[in-house]
Formats: C-alpha cells, structure tokens, sequence
C-alpha cells in the first residue's frame, strides 16, 4: 500500500515498523499510529440534558430504522477486533438506556484478542445494571460527574439524580472495579472551586478523578474564557498537596496522572485543549447511525452501516476502513493555534449539526477573538461561605458522613421571615443547619418594606453625575476605566419578586415541579449569574467577588418567590450589577423552571435595594 511505501522510505516510518507489533496495515495511518482503541456509541438518547452537552429540550434524534442494530454493532466490532483492535469502549448519548446493552456486552466478551471492555456513563442506571454488566464482560468504567454538591449537579444536568451516580461510584468499587474514572469536566465560574474537593474524593476510595480542560462548543452556548488548564489545575493542587507525585503513563494515554501519597486514588488530566494528543492517538469512532470518525473534532465520515447493509463483503469492509484512516489528518490543529487545538479544525471545517447535538456557527467569530484570548489572564472568582447541601435532607447525607461531599457551596443559605408580614418561609435544606445572617450584611433594610408593593424612594447620592458614565464626548459605548481609583470596600443589595399564581405556588413550596427544586436550583443560577455578570454585560468590569448571598423565600399573600441578593468585593468599582444580575438570574431561573405549570408569570420589583462603597457614596431605598 501506499502508506506503507512511504513509511518504509523514511527513517522514522522504518524506526516504527521495525519496532510495532504485528498489526493490521488497515488500521495503521500514514503517520505511523496504529488504531487499536474503538468507541461505539450505542444510542444518541440521553437521561440527562447537561448544559454544556445539549438544549433543554433535547436534540433531534435520528430515526430508529437508521441507527446499527446490536447484530450490526457486534460484525462491525467482530471486524476491527480481527484487525487489530483490543479495547472497545460503549458510550451514547448514554449507552446504558439502551435495552439489549447488556446482551452487547456479553456478545463482545466473546469476541477473540478484545482485552477491554469499557463504558462510559452518566451512572442514573448503574447500580440497577452493574452486576449484570460485570457478569457479561465488562471490565472498565468511566462515570461522569462534574460536582459534589447535589444542588449544583441539578442545576447542570436540569434533571435529580446525583445520589444515584454517587451509589454507582460505590458499588462499581464494591464489586472490584480499581480504579473507577471519573471524569469531571472542569468549568470556570461552575466548579474549578471543587477541583480539591474532588482530589480528595480519591482519599479512601480507588479511583481516578479526571480534570477535564473545557472544550468550548458552540452548542453549549460557552466560550473560551470557561477553560481552566491543566496547570492551573495542577498549581492550585499542590498548593494543598505539594507531596503530588507525577505517575508513569503509556505513550497512547491521554492522560497525565498524578497521586496524593497515601491515597486510594489517583488524578490525572485530560489537556484536550492545552496540550494535543493527536501525536499518539489510538482511537476510532463509530456513531449510533453506523459512521466511522477517524478524529472526533473533524467533520469527515464515512457510512459503515451503508456498506454493510448493501450487502458488502468483509474484504470490501476492510478496504474502505482502511482509506478512511489512511486519509486521517496528523492533528486537529495548525501549530499557531496549539493553545486552542480545536480552532483551526473547526473554523476550515465547521462541523455538521448531528454531532454531540450541537450547531457550530460562532467559529465564524474565533478568528478575530482569538489572539485577546491567548494572551488575556482570566481572574480566578473566589467565594467564602460554609458547607451547605441545598435541597438535600440530612438523613441522606450519608455520603458527606463518609468524607465524600467535603465541598462548599459557594455563597450562603439564606431564608428569613419578617414577623411583621404573612411570608411562609421555605428554606433549602442544609445539612449543617441554617445561619442566621442579614441577606443585606451590615446595610439592613426592612424585610416589610422590601416586599410592599408601594413604590420605594431612594436618598439623594453625593456627588451624582448628570452624564452617562459609559459613553464618550461623541455618544459611543465606552468601558470606564477605573484605574485611578482607590481600592475599597463595596457591597450591594438587590431583590426580585417572580409572582408564580396559585397552582405553580403551591408545587413550589411542596417541591413537585418536574424539572426539580426551584429554590434550590434558582440560588445556584443566581451565584453564578453573579460571578458571570462581566461576561453578560458587555461593559461590566471582571470583579473578584469574595462573597455572594442569594435567599429566596415563599409569600404566601402574593402567591410569589422573593429573592434577595448581596455581593460583597475589595475594589475599584462597585457590585451593583452582580447583585441585580444575580436577582435577575434567580427570578429568570424560577419563571424557566415553573412555566410548563402556567405561562401567567410576572417578574417585578428588580432593583437595586442599597449599596456601599465608592467615590459617589452609600445608597439605600428608604
């Protein structure tokens, strides 16, 4: 064959040769790598709808008559394992939703020269399916589990269900599977604050946490400023555990791994951004319609599933495998682009709406954003506050017993009645007990007079500006540059009222929503919304908040969620709009999460209650 030729001429195409096993040319590329690592994705069909993974609604999915059928899956695996392949990995969508995956797994067990097989799950279904699983042949697992707190994985995965991932961890290591990787895909302003808590989940436990670097999508609707690399991973780290020892690893591995002496466990970090490993990459890709994918990030496949049911023989099967991965590319990445590697690809090859369920059109932007991206230093936002486990009841906080949920929910539960008035407070339950702090820290107000409907009146401010601060001589959008100011110590205050009506009321307050807790799922959206607010409106500064509160109590006369919000800095500028953001995206957060029970929602009364700190002085509606 050609590749071959072309190996054999070259000093490092002879070096490989002479030195690889005995391995199938057709699953050899023309830059030496041999191929023995195959992913299958059995379904497109997910149990969850993660925000960075797919819309709410879900994606489109691809008729049933088209998708491989289990005796389909299995001749196309029985075909690359004669070839070369020694590990095949099940994935989805989540691959065990699908009914037969166990009779899949066994019917792979079979197969001659496969070492491996693996999954890689959410972990709704595991504890259920893992005995079975074992059973048949299964002897790797990969569960997916970006935090440690309940009431954040609600919020990201939209769907209840972190006790069961957690009770899939326990029992794959209960039944002798060492280590359990679990992958956690690190995001700025999500949970980079766990990234300790999660090295010390492998304390008594055998497993492999594994940081992954945020790849940004446009279908997950985030961007690069999201992606937290492995070194500053890794800094942070040994700042707690500077005792970190470095592991060896394989040449095909995409793994860097790492061990806290003393641990059950391990780390490691997949720098699927930062630092490429298309250089030794081993794996092929078959999706659930049956399409080989030399390279996940690239936009070229081919149609196994045609082939086959066209009646083509193994021979003809072997031949067309063989081009596509003779025509692989050496990487997904020109090396201008290195610190992004998805870039390049992605931008020359926009991929097509199926894959990952996702559309790609803001590539088209990457190419003048870019260079501000790799040379711009992102400010780690850092909350203070104690350990609280919104939504979750005490007595089933068995694993916060056991040294599992050693996290912090960044920002306090916060849920106060005021005597004077007919509020029915619900706070979210926490497991260490509730602290009674003023949502407005210091600068009280009166809780009354908050939640009247008469209009406020606010103090005349000291040295206030009759011109826009934000727009130049000649009347265009400016950023102020607050350079010269002195640093100082700000806070503010801002609330929001979301007027449910009757039936949404009452399903908030018995928490019987479908989508979840609603108070609980809310406070988390409007901490993040908080730390979010430089990058939602468009001339904010970046501000390293030190603290946020956001409280949500039920009024029962109104029928209607209160929210308050405090953010607290040491700056030069002022948190107003982190605090009204953060109301902003805790009301939004309630109308999303009750709208299928009624569409008569009403949010009112945002506004900014008090302030304190800067040049122009305190502030308070009185």
């Amino acid at each position: 064959m050609k590749m071959l030729k072309e190996l054999q001429s070259s000093g490092s195409g002879r070096f490989v040769l002479e030195r690889a096993a005995p391995f199938s040319a057709f699953l050899m590329d023309s830059f030496g790598r041999q191929h023995n690592y195959l992913r299958i994705s059995l379904t497109e069909k997910c149990n969850l709808r993660c925000q960075y993974c797919m819309p709410e609604e879900g994606v489109q999915l691809t008729p049933k008559s088209e998708l491989l059928t289990s005796q389909e899956i299995i001749t196309l695996a029985r075909l690359f394992v004669k070839e070369g392949v020694e590990k095949i990995r099940l994935t989805g969508g989540e691959p065990l939703i699908r009914p037969d995956v166990v009779d899949i797994v066994g019917q792979l067990y079979k197969l001659e020269g496969l070492k491996t097989i693996a999954v890689t799950t959410n972990g709704i279904n595991l504890t259920r399916l893992l005995p079975r699983l074992k059973e048949a042949g299964l002897n790797a697992i990969n569960i997916s589990l970006d935090t440690l707190v309940p009431a954040k994985f609600e919020f990201i995965v939209r769907r209840k269900g972190f006790h069961k991932v957690i009770e899939g961890i326990h029992k794959a290591t209960e039944l002798g599977y060492h280590p359990v990787k679990v992958n956690c895909v690190v995001m700025r302003g999500f949970n980079e604050d766990e990234v300790l808590d999660f090295v010390d989940f492998t304390k008594d436990l055998p497993l492999d946490v594994r940081f992954i670097e945020y790849m940004p999508f446009d279908g997950n609707k985030w961007n690069f400023k999201k992606m937290v690399s492995y070194k500053e991973m890794l800094d942070t780290i040994k700042q707690r555990w500077p005792e970190l020892e470095k592991l060896p690893c394989e040449t095909s591995s995409t793994a860097k791994s790492y061990k806290v002496p003393r641990f059950q466990g391990q780390i490691s970090f997949i720098t699927s951004m930062s630092e490429h490993f298309c250089g030794s990459c081993n794996r092929l890709r078959i999706t659930a319609d049956g399409n080989l994918k030399v390279c996940l990030f690239g936009n070229s496949e081919v149609s196994l599933r045609d082939h086959l049911r066209s009646g083509a023989s193994e021979e003809e099967l072997i031949q067309i495998i063989g081009k596509a991965v003779g025509r692989k590319k050496k990487q997904h990445a020109e090396p201008t682009l290195m610190l992004f590697p998805l870039c390049q690809d992605a931008l020359q090859n926009p991929p097509n709406s199926k894959q990952w369920g996702h559309t790609f059109s803001h590539w088209l932007t990457l190419r003048g954003s870019l260079p501000k991206q790799k040379g711009k230093a992102s400010m780690k936002n850092k909350l203070t506050g104690p350990l609280f486990l919104p939504g979750s009841h005490p007595e089933k906080q068995w694993h916060v017993a056991r040294g599992i949920l050693q996290t912090q929910l960044q920002g306090y539960c916060v849920f106060q009645k005021d005597p004077s008035s007919a509020f029915d407070t619900k706070c979210l339950d926490a497991s260490v007990g509730q602290v009674p702090v003023d949502c407005q820290s210091k600068k009280a107000y009166s809780g009354s007079e908050f939640h009247t409907r008469d209009t406020a009146s606010c103090t005349k401010l000291p040295h206030a500006s009759d011109n826009l601060t934000h727009t130049d001589e000649e009347g265009r959008a400016t950023m102020v540059d607050v350079g010269g100011k002195p640093d100082s110590r700000r806070s503010a205050v801002a609330g929001a009222v979301v007027l449910l009506g009757e039936k949404a009321f009452r399903m908030v307050r018995q928490n019987q929503v479908k989508k979840g807790d609603v108070l609980a799922v809310a406070q988390i959206a409007g901490i993040q919304g908080a730390k979010l607010t430089s990058q939602l409106i468009p001339l904010c500064h970046n501000i390293p908040l030190y603290h946020v509160e956001v409280s949500l109590s039920l009024d029962e006369a109104r029928h209607a969620v209160v929210i308050c919000s405090s953010c607290h800095t040491w700056g030069r500028t002022g948190v107003e709009m982190e605090a009204l953001t953060a109301a902003s995206l805790a009301a939004l957060t309630v109308y999303d999460m009750c709208k299928s029970v009624t569409q008569d929602i009403i949010i009112q009364e945002l506004k900014l209650l008090s302030k304190t700190g800067g040049q122009r002085g305190d502030f308070s509606r009185v």
